[in-house]
């Protein structure tokens, strides 16, 4: 086995009421003055004013910006660097779901090594630590909040910038479910999915170790076991706790073993037609699958029983075969759209999709490497 090195904040709160105990933390660190990066949800309906409130009780300022995109863009990070740096801010708090967290790791990472955010696309490209970045989440899925990946959409070459790198890792990351409560069924379906899906990608990653392998297994038993639950129900609590845990340990997963094909063919639908990443990812999951089962199809056989399906006397074939359905199932439990033709996606953009897909997973961990033509055939058999 080859030697690999494990990524994970130094600190991490999970649980209901964690919030207020992340705000002294940032105390005992030092903190002093807040750059807050969220979107114009979130501070509408109040929960900035919520958090704000808890940093001054520890004496630490805070000014905001929540013009943060869906898809956050090189100019998301520009903005935020100038109030930043008007406002002499010694850290920065990323508030909401993977789009705020990524926005805020670009400002914080810009702002300690210079340039533009595209000077970091890549592997690991910065000298330094980016300034301290508290991420408190309030969506169970993309895992944002721990990882050392941050993705910005370059809106100039309409694509997605994946940016890997050790020092985008917060210093501490919060899931307190209460802050989840309100995400509506979509989200939540999405959200749900997308944490499956780096699960699942991390399992069968060519870079999984067994660290990465047990949190992949867990968080997929816990997410088949959950999410229908968090999507019919928003208030109940112990489903968001449960996807709360979940998305963590599948984000502890692929943070380490890395991500593959869905991910990055999802990352050129997102910045061409700016869709949800989630939806693009669960969209895209059983497909690649499939692709990725003339390799691995013993380690999809495992994913399905984790996932709940009886596996006894399957072979490994038929266990991938029967993993593939148990995603589909889940998907379509939680109403997530049944191709990308219901997303308006065009087959005539196939061909230069494909061509920034195999471009974007060079920094990835696919079991299996495919050609141009192969993805192109996958983005076809997702319509």
């Amino acid at each position: 086995m080859a030697a690999s090195t494990f990524f994970i904040p130094s600190v991490n709160m999970i649980g209901s009421g964690c919030l207020e105990d992340a705000a002294k933390t940032m105390k005992e660190h030092g903190l002093h003055h807040a750059l807050i990066v969220t979107d114009k949800v979130l501070n509408g309906i109040g929960v900035v004013a919520q958090v704000q409130a808890l940093l001054a009780a520890q004496n630490i300022e805070s000014c905001v910006y929540d013009g943060t995109h869906p898809n956050p863009t090189t100019e998301n990070v520009k903005q935020g660097l100038t109030l930043l740096r008007e406002h002499h801010c010694d850290c920065v708090v990323s508030l909401g779901g993977g789009s705020p967290h990524d926005c805020a790791k670009g400002i914080a990472l810009v702002a300690a090594n210079g340039g533009e955010i595209k000077d970091y696309e890549g592997v690991d490209r910065s000298a330094k630590p980016q300034l301290p970045v508290v991420a408190i989440n309030t969506t169970a899925g993309t895992a944002s909040e721990m990882t050392r990946f941050c993705i910005i959409t370059d809106e100039a070459r309409h694509i997605k910038m994946a940016i890997v790198d050790k020092h985008v890792t917060p210093i501490l990351s919060v899931n307190d479910p209460h802050l989840m409560a309100g995400m509506p069924k979509g989200l939540t379906a999405a959200t749900g999915m997308d944490a499956l899906t780096h699960a699942i990608e991390a399992y069968v990653s060519s870079a999984a170790n067994p660290i990465t392998d047990a949190c992949a297994l867990k968080a997929a038993t816990m997410i088949a076991e959950s999410l229908r639950d968090a999507v019919n129900d928003g208030q109940n609590m112990q489903a968001r706790e449960n996807m709360a845990y979940a998305q963590f340990l599948a984000g502890m997963a692929f943070n380490n073993a890395s991500l593959g094909y869905v991910h990055a063919m999802a990352h050129q639908l997102g910045g061409f037609y700016n869709l949800p990443h989630g939806v693009c990812n669960a969209v895209l999951l059983p497909h690649v699958q499939e692709f990725n089962t003339q390799v691995a199809a013993g380690r999809l056989k495992d994913i399905a029983a984790a996932m709940g399906v009886d596996v006894a006397g399957l072979n490994d074939e038929q266990g991938a075969a029967a993993c593939i359905a148990a995603i589909r199932q889940l998907a379509k439990d939680v109403g997530i759209p049944a191709g990308l033709r219901d997303l308006q996606v065009k087959e005539e953009d196939f061909a230069t999709l494909a061509t920034n897909a195999l471009n974007d997973a060079c920094g990835f961990t696919n079991p299996i490497q495919a050609s141009h033509e192969q993805i192109v055939a996958i983005f076809k058999a997702a319509m």
